[in-house]
């Protein structure tokens, strides 16, 4: 009685020996039908002979293991599916040139057209995940379901001024800069039996503090986490919805941030933040009673009076000044000529133009043209500082193609205003392009 059957044992990579000359089986081979388990297997040259081994005899049924029939291709034989699948594992997805040579049987193009077309692409394999993934979910019903971010990190620019600001952090790795070099002290460490009881203690202490400096990078990692603080820009506009006197006290109060946990530390901003809004309004109140307002009509009202009497007030108060200094001709000159430098000195703004950048000394100047010499003295920026605004954008633009004027303010957190003027020079004069 005799049986073909596939040659694949449970690992389909694990070839086991004959059990009469104890050779490396190669197919096809003779298995028992009859004997085992364990199986026992004979090659053909032991088989013929009809070697025998206590309880198995040579007239029991056998069958004949063999991978040379197709599978999922008339062209490739069960053997061939297996060499590809492991020639795959050892050369990696795409090498389908090295997968080729490994296999010796089949040429490049083969290889690939065969493993998409069965192994990618085929429809039977899709419809078999997808109803492992149902059954999945079904099971899983009814359980928690797992968060995901809805936004990625920011990806600024390396060694930016907004990657500083962002405590190093590196989305690629979805990690910080933060004590890159802890394993240096380990790299050379090794324990050997023949070590004094002195020096394992001190082998042992190395490895402590550098299990120490781990958890310190975990729980400063789980610090910015937990708060927000990998997104830096969004956090700040969420800051920027406070009065400026929680603002301030948000950034007194940050350092005990680590303390609480974020939702404790946010209940802690907003109760002082309703606190502020309530004493405010309070006095608002208060000066309201005082001047004997009992109802909101008559408050605004008064809130308009008010606003007049400051205006007449501070007329009344330069008058004063004039008057007092009309009666001495030398000061009346002084006072006109300072009034007369307040007025002309003015921006169309209503604000005071500060007076050119001196540039003489400064770090960096001998390497602006003068142009750039001209934007750094009337924006009052410092050599050091414009060439790195500059890289800065210089680099983003080359990466995105383009930079537009909002680009431009995420990078460089300085005032608005120096920022537009540094951006249109930079796309004046050609270092960018606007995207």
């Amino acid at each position: 009685y005799t049986r073909l059957s596939s040659g694949f044992p449970d690992d389909p990579f694990d070839k086991p020996p004959c059990r009469g000359c104890s050779s490396y089986l190669t197919e096809p081979y003779v298995k028992c039908a009859e004997c085992g388990p364990p199986p026992f297997l004979l090659c053909l040259q032991c088989f013929t002979r009809g070697f025998e081994y206590k309880k198995h005899q040579s007239d029991h049924t056998y069958e004949i293991m063999t991978s040379d029939f197709p599978v999922l291709d008339p062209n490739w034989t069960a053997q061939e599916e297996m060499s590809l699948l492991e020639a795959v594992m050892d050369c990696g997805f795409g090498n389908w040139q090295d997968v080729a040579n490994q296999m010796c049987t089949k040429s490049k193009e083969e290889c690939e057209k065969h493993y998409m077309k069965h192994f990618i692409n085929n429809p039977l394999f899709a419809s078999t995940l997808l109803n492992l993934k149902q059954a999945e979910e079904v099971q899983h019903h009814e359980t928690a379901i797992p968060f995901h971010p809805a936004d990625d990190p920011p990806r600024p620019t390396f060694d930016s001024l907004l990657s500083r600001d962002m405590a190093g952090y590196m989305p690629a790795r979805a990690d910080f800069e933060f004590d890159n070099y802890a394993e240096w002290d380990l790299r050379d460490i090794d324990f050997v039996e023949d070590d004094s009881d002195i020096l394992h203690a001190l082998k042992i202490a190395v490895v402590d503090i550098y299990h120490s400096r781990l958890k310190e990078r975990q729980r400063r990692k789980k610090i910015i986490r937990d708060h927000g603080l990998i997104n830096l820009r969004k956090f700040q506009i969420l800051e920027r919805r406070y009065p400026k006197e929680v603002q301030d006290l948000y950034e007194t109060m940050r350092r005990f941030a680590r303390i609480l946990g974020p939702v404790e530390h946010d209940k802690f901003i907003e109760s002082h933040a309703l606190e502020f809004e309530l004493r405010r309004e309070i006095k608002r109140l208060q000066e309201y009673r005082a001047a004997g307002i009992t109802n909101f009509c008559s408050a605004r009202t008064y809130d308009h009076l008010k606003k007049s009497r400051d205006e007449e007030r501070l007329k009344r108060t330069m008058l004063s000044e004039v008057l007092q200094y009309i009666q001495d001709s030398s000061a009346c000159q002084q006072w006109l000529s300072r009034q007369a430098d307040i007025v002309s000195s003015l921006t169309p703004a209503g604000r005071r133009s500060a007076p050119p950048l001196n540039l003489t000394g400064l770090p960096g100047t001998e390497k602006l043209n003068e142009k750039e010499k001209e934007l750094c003295q009337m924006v009052r920026l410092v050599p050091g500082a414009y060439l790195e605004y500059k890289a800065a954008l210089v680099n983003e633009c080359n990466k995105q193609g383009g930079l537009r004027l909002a680009q431009a303010r995420a990078l460089i957190k300085i005032d608005v205003n120096k920022t537009r003027k540094i951006y249109d020079f930079l796309i004046r004069e050609g270092y960018i392009t606007k995207a």
